[in-house]
């Protein structure tokens, strides 16, 4: 876990990851209330515009000694998160990128980047059989597909499988 504010640069952009603080969280929630990027998450909060519980919820995960909340920065500008967290035992993270700034390498490079500060392995990610984009940002990281999951996906009120990845 990175202890200190070191930020982590990434060259092929100016990709920086840094400890989220809560001013980054009304930039970090509203990439949330987008629907298209709801979609291909799938497993979002019954109400994803709820900003008050998502305040609350991330305020205390930023104090969760278990949980590494990283910002993810792109010339000054805060672009996306990334983040591990223990669930069931289970190390796992997540990520989420803008989706202005999809397809460009972004989440691959944060991801590569948080693997070098979140050394703890196995370490689990899991995602919509059809989110594409985000498999292959595993597959680049050195995850490997060992399973699937079904689940009930708020964002798009149906059960919907999942991809399970690891990296060992």
């Amino acid at each position: 876990m990175l202890i200190d504010d070191t930020i982590m640069t990434n060259n092929k952009f100016d990709i920086k990851l840094r400890p989220t603080e809560i001013v980054d969280l009304d930039t970090l929630f509203q990439f949330q209330t987008d629907k298209e990027g709801g979609y291909m998450a799938a497993f979002m909060p019954k109400d994803p515009t709820d900003k008050k519980a998502y305040i609350e919820k991330y305020t205390k995960l930023l104090g969760d000694p278990t949980v590494n909340n990283q910002t993810i920065i792109l010339d000054n500008k805060i672009v996306g998160s990334i983040a591990k967290f223990i669930i069931q035992g289970d190390t796992e993270i997540t990520y989420w990128i803008d989706r202005n700034f999809w397809g460009k390498g972004i989440a691959t490079q944060a991801l590569k980047t948080f693997l070098t500060i979140e050394t703890v392995r196995p370490i689990w990610g899991r995602v919509a059989f059809d989110n594409f984009g985000s498999q292959k940002v595993l597959e680049k990281c050195g995850f490997d597909k060992i399973g699937t999951d079904k689940g009930f996906a708020n964002a798009r009120q149906e059960e919907t499988e999942e991809f399970i990845y690891q990296l060992t």
